[in-house]
């Protein structure tokens, strides 16, 4: 885990991405730039799967719009590693953050099931921060 005292652990966890093609995406960056598909939850139209990028950083991808161009664009939400949710969340609020999800226990029903705690807030510019506890395996 991180060093950063402020958040309880730091550095990235992952970088949260709606994509058009979800096995198009998966085919480029497993086969092409050798990620490997951590694991995976949802099905079809909802399925997201976390690449490991071969150094305990993760990029999510999740089926995004397929009729258009998203509004949002592709990237959708960037999550700092955390050991306490809850303070890293107290801290950006207290540095004037939106909080838009407070912390909360999430199962992802992955095989196996895996439980996470999360939160989420707005930096200064509109930016998603994901706070994300618990180290994935």
């Amino acid at each position: 885990m991180g060093n950063n005292e402020k958040i309880g652990g730091g550095g990235f966890h992952h970088v949260a991405m709606h994509v058009r093609d979800l096995e198009t995406t998966l085919k480029f960056y497993v086969q092409g730039l050798g990620f490997r598909d951590a694991f995976s939850w949802g099905t079809a139209a909802k399925r997201t799967v976390l690449l490991d990028t071969g150094d305990g950083n993760y990029l999510e991808v999740s089926q995004g719009e397929t009729n258009g161009f998203d509004p949002n664009g592709v990237v959708c939400h960037f999550a700092l590693r955390t050991d306490d949710a809850d303070k890293a969340i107290a801290a950006a609020r207290a540095a004037s953050a939106q909080v838009t999800i407070e912390p909360r226990d999430v199962q992802l029903a992955s095989d196996p099931p895996t439980t996470i705690r999360i939160a989420f807030c707005k930096g200064p510019d509109g930016e998603i921060i994901e706070f994300f506890q618990n180290e994935l395996t």
